[in-house]
């Protein structure tokens, strides 16, 4: 029988599936060990649309390899290249670059004429691990803390500025990501031209209904310390430990009205294929650091782990209504903290989710990419 249009849609989104997992996997064993990459993984693996994806390694100052990807379009670029940085638990390609329609903010973006990178942080994806990560999680503190973090954005910054050959780049943080974000360009303000901090904690604010006290991340024999027993090194992740925060932000029972279920369904299975050793336990299950849920119980008690006043770059803050990470005063303070940023703009979502960005179109997705193209393309 003749395949229909939807057959073939079917087939196409599956194959870039089995690409893009191929391409993480060329990563996964090369940050492992596996081998140095100097130059190009995987370079220009898969075309979709006219996109050309491109693989490669920066390499931190303290010897880590960070994963990086880039993704942009073959014709004119626009604008400064911008790196996203994923959050506390899901890695970049994951979060980022799913190989489905409406799961890819990194083609959104590249479509738009923008040179496009996502980057791991150590500890997750296909970047190096640190190696108590190859060891059970129980008696190991926390890894990966702000610092390291910082430091690997700082090594896919200076491998950008090379690879492209602009002096300044974008940074758009989602969540935690933002947080890394934010204290980079604090850090390194001549490097960062446009910054872009999105459902994110800044504090000084004390006070979270699911993150700071009396929540899971605060050790009950020790209040106001973070529960590092509980935590351990790194944790473990199960595909449906991804959804049920999701589901509780999204206002309708019929959770498909809101999210596409394909996008859901890759989102997970990213996830788990982030880490070559998921398929080892049962179920399946993909490692993510703790550091970040210590530094983020930390901001949600009252800490300031950065401070706003050194960034100059332009800055968009960006929040969804119903997000679960991010308060409103995150917001506000840091506006009020920016007192040398060229520019501060706000984008608030109206009713959208921590995850707009994988959400329907209808659902706050186009207006977020419609902001975001408006904000990295403007002309300086």
């Amino acid at each position: 029988m003749p395949r229909t249009p939807a057959d073939v849609s079917s087939v196409l989104f599956a194959c870039l599936a089995r690409l893009a997992l191929a391409t993480v996997g060329v990563l996964a064993a090369a940050a492992s060990g596996g081998g140095e990459a100097s130059a190009d993984a995987a370079a220009e693996r898969d075309r979709d649309g006219g996109l050309v994806r491109s693989d490669f390694l920066a390499r931190s100052t303290d010897g880590q390899r960070i994963a990086v990807r880039e993704v942009r379009a073959a014709g004119r670029l626009s604008g400064d290249p911008v790196i996203l940085l994923h959050g506390a638990r899901v890695p970049g390609v994951a979060s980022f670059d799913l190989p489905v329609a409406n799961g890819s903010l990194a083609a959104d973006l590249a479509n738009r004429g923008l040179r496009v990178f996502i980057m791991d942080v150590r500890g997750f994806g296909a970047s190096s691990r640190p190696t108590e990560m190859s060891r059970p999680p129980e008696g190991t503190r926390p890894l990966v803390r702000s610092d390291e973090a910082v430091r690997d954005v700082g090594a896919a910054v200076d491998a950008v500025r090379s690879r492209t050959g602009e002096r300044q780049v974008a940074l758009l943080g989602w969540a935690t990501g933002g947080h890394w974000a934010g204290m980079y360009a604090s850090q390194q303000p001549a490097k960062v031209d446009n910054l872009v901090i999105y459902n994110s904690l800044y504090g000084p604010i004390d006070g979270h209904p699911t993150l700071g006290r009396g929540s899971d991340n605060e050790d009950p024999q020790r209040p106001g310390y973070f529960n590092e027993g509980a935590f351990g090194g790194y944790r473990l992740n199960t595909a449906a430990s991804l959804l049920p925060s999701w589901d509780s932000s999204i206002p309708t029972d019929d959770k498909s009205q809101w999210r596409d279920p394909q996008v859901a369904k890759a989102y997970m299975q990213a996830a788990l294929d982030s880490d070559p050793t998921s398929s080892s336990r049962s179920p399946a299950s993909f490692r993510a650091p703790s550091g970040p849920m210590e530094d983020s119980f930390y901001l949600a008690t009252g800490r300031q782990l950065w401070d706003a006043s050194t960034i100059t770059a332009r800055t968009l803050i960006v929040r969804s209504e119903r997000d679960f990470w991010s308060r409103p005063e995150d917001v506000t303070t840091l506006q009020r903290h920016l007192v040398r940023a060229r520019e501060v703009r706000t984008l608030q979502i109206p009713q959208a989710t921590h995850y707009v960005h994988l959400d329907r179109p209808e659902r706050g997705r186009a207006a977020l990419i419609a902001g975001l193209e408006a904000f990295l393309t403007a002309k300086r």
